[in-house]
């Protein structure tokens, strides 16, 4: 029998300090009036209109991902994960010369996810690939291999928990020395500490993984952050490659 986890879902078990702070600094740093704001907000309204699960990533978050693609200079990003797309809508709106191949595995979450991409005027620069990643990834490395696409510069994982590995060692495979990874989700309120978790729920067994096999992988340095704010506490592995 699996052991039982803490019951915390988007929004829950948060202190209201963290929503307050974190609308206070992203209203000043991010606010309403700027060009991607709407379209942002709507993926996100239509998301939650067709069924989508409420698990995509907070406001600050997203526009952590795309500044980490300015800092970089990158021109391909690869987006593990594309929910209704707003991981991917964030990069893209504010990278205007990047290229984001998207990897999900529901054809529904797909479907959702190109409308909002559509929407969002980035359609020409977000490729969304349908089936699952360990099948798709193969033929991003030899379009890569054969100059169709540029190597990857940034890589943000957020699926099916326990390939986290397997996903940051495509994402070394399919960058260069100075390629930053990012895997969301591997705090999950503490809960990482519970080996006995770990065991039964597949999230923190992938977080548990992902964490030490990266912290034997001589290709990368690395450093988990933890996170508070308006969506849950948690925190995000960050890998440089060497």
């Amino acid at each position: 029998m699996s052991p039982k986890r803490t019951q915390f879902g988007p929004g829950e078990g948060l202190d209201p300090t963290w929503i307050n702070v974190d609308a206070y600094t992203f209203g000043h740093l991010h606010p309403d009036s700027r060009p991607n704001s709407a379209a942002l907000e709507q993926t996100l309204k239509q998301s939650h209109r067709e069924g989508l699960p409420p698990i995509h990533s907070s406001r600050p978050l997203g526009k952590f991902l795309a500044l980490q693609c300015r800092i970089g200079g990158v021109k391909h990003a690869l987006d593990v994960g594309t929910l209704g797309g707003y991981s991917a809508i964030w990069m893209a709106t504010e990278n205007p010369g990047l290229r984001v191949t998207s990897l999900e595995f529901s054809p529904k979450h797909a479907a959702v996810a190109r409308r909002n991409i559509e929407a969002a005027g980035v359609a020409d620069r977000v490729d969304v690939r349908v089936g699952p990643a360990v099948d798709t990834l193969p033929a991003i490395e030899r379009e890569i291999d054969e100059g169709k696409l540029d190597k990857v510069g940034f890589t943000f994982i957020d699926a099916d928990k326990l390939n986290n590995y397997t996903y940051a060692d495509w994402a070394v495979r399919l960058g260069y020395p100075g390629a930053s990874i990012v895997v969301d989700n591997v705090v999950h309120h503490g809960e990482v500490l519970d080996e006995e978790l770990a065991r039964g729920w597949e999230h923190v067994g992938g977080a548990r993984d992902v964490i030490e096999r990266i912290g034997k992988d001589d290709r990368v340095e690395a450093v988990v952050l933890q996170v508070v704010g308006e969506r849950s506490y948690d925190g995000f592995l960050m890998a440089v490659v060497k």
